[in-house]
């Protein structure tokens, strides 16, 4: 045992290594990692040294799925995911059965011996957009940020509903039963009680972030456990576990600003940033090294020709998902007629691109292999090697084809932005200038006494009234807009060379024997702090 536990930790350190040197490759390629991480892992499979790797379904839905969920969840704006909550809701619910029916339909038609009910289910394991992959993707685009909103929301939405079909698909075939309106009813059913357990859940961490004496490891530690709980909870008693877990992450993301104190925040962020990042990398390799495993499963047929019925499907489904970006466009002009929408008029350059982002991910892949391998009567589950080897060309294609190809139809399509916002720079000039204006009012009318009688105090005062100048004239309409934005850019480019000289000279003190480390440390992470507010304001 020992010796199995000490190999396994170091195939774990081996494995985090080798992707995240293939990362720093990607990104100097300018390539999305997931693309180019499944790439590679189709490379290394054709290694003959390389033994066939199997993904378990269980490791995917309990130990990465939930961590990369809630975190996404964390990162989504409430806002946005309300303003385009049709559009979102079309393609999460409508485009997923679309897809099922669909692809349930050709499938039954072209495959021989392959029924209506193992169509509904290979639909069901590959409709969704894996949402690491479409994040990580569209992070290497110039999109409009509605387009990105919806598809972000998409994401997060979809997993859920494909998975709950995935439930009631494998429930008909394994028992031979399936009643609509019971489906239905149990649709309902797993959608209400597994929000609400999210929302138990996110109640119970804002009481305790807010009334139990934590501090910020406690605090990071508790984000951590956090999704698993909800997700082993919500599936324990047969709800959705996704749902679960996106509430209950919408709702921590919207109360955490008002119950963890800025250390929580700082380690927060930065350790589900590290630990989101390594998930999703070892998982895009994994599933490029399953090739193997999943290509050596086809025995009654041959390669070739399970090869095309896989090729047929994944043109069905990129077909359904172009014609569903489409149709959530014509759903907001229709219902535009008798409601206020966001965007009454989309028009066709969005849906092309949205159609176009449908990468496919591990949850289709661990869908796929959580099929059991007999059915209750003993005998082997119709078409098992099949359902796994065209979800992985579905994966393939579109994540490696689609993936590449994004920022192309990007360039030719020219998407627009879906309704009149401002822009991120616009945004931030404006807040900065109302914080500014609070601390400078803050600073008159309660410390003037401390301001006479403090050098330094009024020198601050000074800086924030010259950086509240510049603040108006950038937020102006006027000539000196240019010139202020000029001034504050040329400023923070200053102040980043004369932190870069502190950090010098305080790299010169860890030489001499009589200043502590622990203390130089401290001196550094100020150092960090600042450089990171510097850089954050020229983003």
């Amino acid at each position: 045992m020992p010796g199995h536990l000490q190999s396994l930790i170091l195939l774990c350190l081996g494995l985090t290594f080798c992707v995240s040197l293939l990362v720093v490759l990607a990104q100097k390629l300018k390539i999305a990692y997931p693309v180019f991480l499944v790439l590679a892992g189709l490379l290394v499979s054709f290694v003959p040294a390389i033994p066939a790797i199997h993904i378990d379904p269980e490791l995917v839905f309990l130990v990465i799925l939930p961590p990369i969920l809630f975190d996404a969840a964390q990162n989504m704006s409430l806002k946005a995911l309300w303003k385009w909550r049709r559009i979102i809701s079309v393609l999460a619910l409508g485009y997923v059965l679309a897809t099922a029916t669909a692809v349930a339909f050709v499938s039954h038609w072209l495959i021989p011996g392959f029924t209506l009910s193992q169509g509904f289910l290979l639909g069901a394991i590959i409709s969704p957009p894996d949402a690491a992959a479409a994040v990580s993707v569209l992070k290497f685009t110039k999109l409009p940020k509605g387009v990105v909103s919806v598809l972000e929301g998409e994401s997060l939405l979809n997993d859920a509903t494909s998975l709950t079909l995935f439930r009631f698909a494998l429930a008909a075939i394994t028992t031979h039963q399936f009643v609509w309106y019971e489906a239905v009813t149990g649709f309902s059913l797993v959608v209400v009680s597994g929000i609400g357990i999210g929302l138990a859940f996110g109640l119970l961490s804002y009481a305790i972030y807010k009334w139990l004496p934590t501090n910020a490891n406690l605090d990071v530690a508790f984000s951590i456990v956090l999704p698993y709980l909800m997700y082993i909870t919500a599936e324990a008693v047969h709800s959705s576990g996704v749902l679960a877990v996106v509430s209950g992450g919408l709702f921590i993301a919207y109360q955490i600003h008002f119950v963890f104190p800025h250390q929580s925040r700082l380690k927060a962020a930065a350790l589900w940033s590290s630990v989101v990042f390594i998930l999703n990398a070892v998982v895009f390799f994994l599933i490029g090294l399953q090739l193997n495993e999943i290509t050596g499963s086809i025995q009654n047929m041959s390669i070739w020709t399970a090869l095309n019925y896989a090729l047929v499907v994944t043109i069905v489904v990129i077909v359904v998902r172009m014609i569903s970006g489409f149709t959530s466009t014509v759903f907001t002009r229709y219902i535009s007629r008798f409601i206020r929408v966001a965007q009454s008029r989309p028009g066709w350059r969005n849906p092309v691109v949205a159609g176009w982002v449908g990468m496919r991910g591990v949850v289709s892949l661990a869908s796929a292999s959580a099929i059991p391998l007999l059915l209750p009567n003993g005998q082997p589950f119709p078409n098992r090697p099949l359902f796994l080897f065209i979800t992985f060309v579905v994966i393939i294609v579109t994540l490696v084809g689609q993936g590449l190809t994004l920022p192309w139809v990007i360039r030719r399509v020219k998407p627009k932005e879906l309704a009149d916002a401002k822009s991120d720079d616009q945004q931030r000039l404006e807040i900065d200038l109302a914080l500014y204006k609070a601390a400078f009012e803050e600073l008159q009318s309660v410390y003037q006494a401390d301001i006479e009688k403090s050098v330094l105090l009024q020198h601050r005062v000074q800086f924030i009234k010259h950086k509240l100048h510049l603040l108006k004239e950038a937020n102006s309409d006027d000539g000196t807009r240019q010139q202020a934005i000029l001034l504050l850019g040329h400023f923070q480019k200053i102040m980043l060379n004369v932190t870069e000289q502190e950090r010098k000279k305080l790299h010169s003190f860890r030489r001499l024997p009589d200043y502590d480390d622990d203390v130089i440390r401290l001196v550094e992470h100020r150092l960090d702090l600042e450089e990171e507010l510097l850089e954050g304001d020229g983003e």
